[in-house]
């Protein structure tokens, strides 16, 4: 979700890790980069207009956030889908041409699947612990009893799955990520070892603006509800409830959006400096201390999303090796 420059002149960055490597984008471009078994690193840019800026509509203040996330599921599982052949083609020794047109149809049914997942595991579950435990009638109640335990449900996947050999690599990548944007941002040389001096926590990460969703997805559902079962009387039950809210879902993760951007420009002041901590304190479970290769990689990506290189390509490219 990080898109901040470090000046007014700069261009605002982000990025994401991957397997063995680094997605970065600028507002021009993409670049992923990844470290092959022997040392080399194998990459790919492309051009990629932010989709915020493409037209008026979609850089309002709210539909950008809901904007921007879309993109950054799209970009993400396309880019993870890339790392994952380039190493799949290097354990096999050799290079398998992918069709394009399975391509996207299989990066639509991963993001259908993963959508249907969400909503299961962060919403119809922690709805239905809320149900049996009789609070239904209890607006506030309810959504303090789901809230609760969709934030439980997401601390507990982030610790089990961070118990995984290969996903301690991402979540080193996913701190060289951080340290190399810090470093572009201060305006300092971009190399491992200034990028090696900052920090792997950063106000802008996913993980904090998931946990921004989580508790916005708590506040204003509770006042949502009490609205509407004011007027139109209690939910029959959980699954209207949860049929009811998901049109509502791009707003709130609009709103988040606003608010990360919002905790991010006036960080330094104690009141929302506070409220940053919470997603500072989550980031130790999901990014690692990186080495210098790892930020070698994280810096390589930056560079070529900042300014491009000879390997150029359109953007629907981005699902093919």
């Amino acid at each position: 979700m990080k898109e901040k420059a470090g000046n007014n002149q700069q261009p605002r960055v982000g990025g994401q890790a991957i397997i063995e490597g680094v997605m970065m984008r600028s507002p021009e471009r993409v670049s992923a980069a990844v470290r092959l078994p022997d040392g080399n690193i194998e990459h790919r840019t492309w051009i990629s207009k932010t989709w915020s800026k493409r037209n008026k509509i979609t850089g309002l203040p709210v539909i950008r956030g809901a904007v921007s996330l879309a993109e950054a599921l799209v970009l993400g599982i396309r880019t993870l889908n890339w790392s994952a052949d380039i190493a799949m083609e290097h354990e096999k020794g050799k290079s398998e041409k992918k069709n394009g047109k399975r391509s996207s149809i299989g990066l639509s049914l991963t993001l259908v699947v993963a959508f249907i997942l969400a909503i299961v595991l962060f919403m119809f579950v922690p709805y239905q612990l809320a149900s049996l435990l009789k609070t239904e009638e209890n607006q506030p109640l309810f959504h303090l009893v789901a809230g609760s335990s969709r934030i439980l449900i997401f601390l507990a996947y982030v610790w089990l799955i961070s118990r995984m050999k290969d996903i301690q690599r991402v979540f080193e990548y996913h701190g060289s990520e951080h340290q190399a944007i810090y470093t572009y941002e201060k305006g300092l040389e971009l190399n491992p070892e200034n990028a090696g001096l900052q920090s792997r926590l950063h106000p802008r990460c996913g993980t904090s603006f998931l946990l921004i969703v989580a508790l916005s997805t708590m506040l204003l559902f509770i006042i949502f509800d009490i609205i509407v079962v004011a007027l139109w009387g209690s939910y029959p039950n959980v699954l209207v409830r949860l049929l009811v809210h998901l049109p509502f879902l791009p707003l709130v993760a609009g709103l988040s959006y606003e608010l990360l951007r919002l905790s991010d420009r006036y960080s330094t002041t104690p009141l929302l400096r506070s409220l940053i901590v919470p997603g500072l304190a989550l980031q130790r479970l999901t990014t690692r201390p990186p080495d210098d290769s790892q930020r070698e990689i994280a810096i390589f990506a930056l560079k070529s999303a900042l300014n491009g290189d000879a390997c150029l390509e359109p953007e629907e490219h981005i699902d093919q090796s």
